[in-house]
């Protein structure tokens, strides 16, 4: 199942399946593109969805939109529209913001390696240096490099890139995923922990279970939300669904039954 078509909105994005089904919109992490969830969201368009992909601000075909994360969730409550939420690390970051800002459209939400925000202040701020230094770096040394970096790091447990991976990461461009950084990274954003309380969907947070950082996250914010879950995804890092692609399925399946 491949026919895939565009999506007109403020966001580059493309959608497979019935325009009358239900809806479920994956959000991908910092340096990735929409591309990277198509595997599992044509699982769910065979299963009689309308699954729409969406390239995040500073990224793929929406690299040149800069955005904080309150923007992006105006954007992607656009594109959107009223249904299921599935998002990963930054992309998770945007859907708590959707969901909080447009409760209305959110039927579910998953998150997978997603962290709500950093609560002090001075810890904020040091992160907030600390990517922009990483948006230094990637100039310095190009994206091709950069991308081998961040990719090594041992965040993402040893996750090896396919040569498509790594040629749709470069669809990227140096300046977009900087703004991303500047604009929409964890210190950027401000601390959302005391607003989960708030999500009156069901809420599912994944993480890996070799992501042990994430994990105890994940609890904490399946114990924040009111209708809040936590699963972990055995033989994974930060990208569970990159490493686990039929076990997160399985879980996002079940979180949106």
């Amino acid at each position: 199942m491949s026919d895939w078509r565009p999506h007109s909105g403020p966001l580059a994005a493309e959608q497979l399946g019935d325009r009358q089904a239900p809806r479920i919109t994956f959000m991908h992490g910092f340096a990735q593109t929409g591309n990277s969830w198509k595997p599992i969201a044509e699982h769910f368009a065979e299963q009689g969805f309308l699954a729409t992909v969406v390239d995040l601000p500073g990224h793929g075909g929406s690299a040149h939109v800069r955005a904080d994360l309150r923007r992006t969730a105006d954007m992607l409550a656009t594109v959107g529209g009223t249904g299921a939420f599935v998002g990963y690390s930054l992309g998770g970051r945007a859907s708590l913001h959707l969901a909080l800002m447009y409760p209305h459209l959110v039927t579910s939400l998953v998150v997978i390696g997603a962290n709500p925000g950093i609560d002090d202040a001075g810890e904020r701020a040091e992160r907030r240096e600390a990517d922009d230094a990483l948006a230094e770096r990637m100039h310095d040394i190009g994206l091709e490099a950069f991308l081998q970096e961040w990719c090594n790091l041992p965040l993402f447990g040893g996750l090896q890139l396919t040569p498509e991976q790594l040629a749709d990461r470069l669809r990227n461009t140096p300046e977009g995923l900087a703004g991303s950084l500047r604009l929409a990274g964890t210190g950027a954003q401000g601390s959302l922990w005391p607003r989960l309380r708030e999500l009156n969907m069901p809420v599912l947070a994944i993480a890996g279970a070799l992501d042990l950082k994430f994990a105890a996250i994940a609890q904490q914010i399946a114990d924040a939300a009111p209708e809040g879950a936590a699963a972990l995804v055995a033989g994974a890092a930060h990208a569970a669904h990159l490493q686990q692609p039929e076990t997160v399925a399985v879980l996002i399946a079940d979180a949106i039954a």
